[in-house]
């Protein structure tokens, strides 16, 4: 069984994912994965480097992300032009921990960019993740995040609404880790289509 889950910057999505992967469910985080792609010495790097050239790279050869970030969130075609780097190799390693993980195994893909790539139609259910905004906002200023950074960065993914319109299950997360912790053991038998809530 494949799910997605999914959710904008600051829902919380992180949490309920690894409280999926408590419960048994194999875990594939793009997140994670689009970092292992861009690691130094890899192709991937490589070719961001090309595009974006020497100025997104820190003093140790790895990516500055938030470097990168600046530039790919200010200019519509260069995050295009990186996102057709980064995504066929996501997708790529992505269905290689798909096959290593088995017959029978419940997968969670744990993707930001589901709506907005499409990819809901590829999952058997969609989990998606919500928060009030000023709550996400609060959350990402805890990750170091300036105000003006998070509310551009959270412009730049779906809305709440086009996350619901493909949803088989929202998650509320307005309230404490325990409350959506709590949530996503609610609806871990529905998903699996056993009875329960």
């Amino acid at each position: 069984m494949r799910i997605g889950l999914t959710g904008g910057m600051g829902s919380g999505k992180s949490t309920a994912a690894a409280r999926f992967a408590e419960l048994g469910a194999v875990v594939i985080d793009s997140d994670l994965i689009a970092r292992e792609v861009l690691a130094p010495g890899t192709p991937g790097l490589a070719r961001v480097v090309q595009r974006f050239g020497e100025g997104v790279l820190g003093a140790d050869r790895s990516l500055d992300r938030p470097r990168l970030g600046t530039i790919v969130f200010a200019d519509p075609a260069a995050l295009a032009d990186l996102n057709a780097i980064v995504h066929p190799l996501v997708r790529h390693r992505s269905d290689e921990l798909a096959t290593a993980a088995g017959e029978g195994a419940v997968l969670v893909h744990d993707v930001p960019l589901l709506v907005e790539n499409g990819m809901a139609a590829g999952f058997d259910a969609v989990v998606v993740v919500e928060a009030p905004l000023e709550l996400r906002l609060e959350r990402l200023s805890g990750r170091g995040m300036t105000p003006d950074v998070a509310r551009s960065r959270i412009a730049a993914q779906a809305t709440d609404e086009q996350r619901r319109e493909v949803a088989t299950v929202v998650l509320d997360n307005s309230g404490s880790v325990v409350q959506l912790r709590a949530r996503v053991d609610a609806v871990w038998p529905r998903l699996l289509g056993r009875t329960g809530s």
